[in-house]
């Protein structure tokens, strides 16, 4: 792989970004504005003194599932429209490597999504007064590898689609099976035998995990180290692959 071409197609794509002020909007405010539709839903639960806020538990989940939902929506479409407008195969006539393009693309959304974490959690935190035992820090790193997961699993979708709508075809196929099954509305052990352990494969189900590490625990504890690599060693892995099935075009 090289460097300075990874870096010249991150820059490229950022500069595009810059220009579609709807993409911009949809990764930086929308993920902002469902997190607010979350907490006005359980805004007027009646609890006991002392029980912890239904929001603290899912608005913390939702802080790594939206961004996850919103980088593989965006990214896949904005592949398949580089390859249906044919400046993927003029691309890939230059000196530049398939995993210069992927992985340029991937630090380019990255950015993105690191500036999308911290405007999630900053609302979560500062106007609806999130409350668990970890740090900030902590939520929005595992926020970021999430949206990752997302731009990764976007562009390796992306090889397979031939039409923007078959693009968003590929979300009940692959992102709402991780949604339901990673835990976040009943918990894996509660599950049977077989959706156990599907679960237990499913990127998604690491990222809940290590979430509720950081919920519980003060300080960062070996499980949650143990799910963050596991999590960055599938976005690796993902992009390879993409790399690998990656087209010039699409007819």
């Amino acid at each position: 792989m090289n460097v300075r071409m990874t870096i010249a197609t991150t820059r490229r794509v950022l500069e595009q970004l810059r220009h579609d002020h709807r993409s911009v909007a949809l990764i930086l405010v929308v993920p902002a504005l469902l997190l607010a539709a979350v907490y006005f839903l359980f805004e007027n639960e009646t609890l006991p003194p002392g029980f912890p806020r239904t929001f603290d538990r899912v608005g913390l989940m939702m802080l790594a599932i939206f961004p996850f939902v919103v980088m593989f929506l965006v990214t896949s479409i904005t592949m398949l429209r580089e390859r249906t407008s044919g400046t993927l195969e003029r691309l890939l006539t230059t000196p530049i490597h398939k995993a210069d393009l992927l992985f340029g693309y991937a630090l380019a959304f990255s950015i993105m999504a690191s500036l999308q974490s911290l405007v999630a959690t900053a609302v979560a935190y500062w106007i609806f007064n999130l409350d668990i035992k970890g740090s900030p820090g902590f939520v929005v790193m595992i926020a970021v590898i999430n949206a990752v997961l997302g731009v990764a699993l976007g562009l390796l979708c992306s090889a397979f689609a031939r039409t923007e709508f078959q693009a968003v075809q590929f979300m009940p196929v692959v992102v709402v099976p991780q949604i339901l099954l990673c835990g976040l509305f009943v918990a894996r052990d509660d599950m049977n035998q077989v959706l156990e352990a599907i679960s237990g494969v499913l990127p998604l189900t690491f990222s809940v995990d290590a979430l509720k590490e950081i919920a519980g625990n003060a300080e960062a504890t070996a499980a949650l180290w143990q799910d963050t690599l596991i999590m960055g060693g599938i976005v690796v892995g993902v992009l390879v692959l993409a790399s690998l099935t990656l087209r010039r075009q699409t007819r």
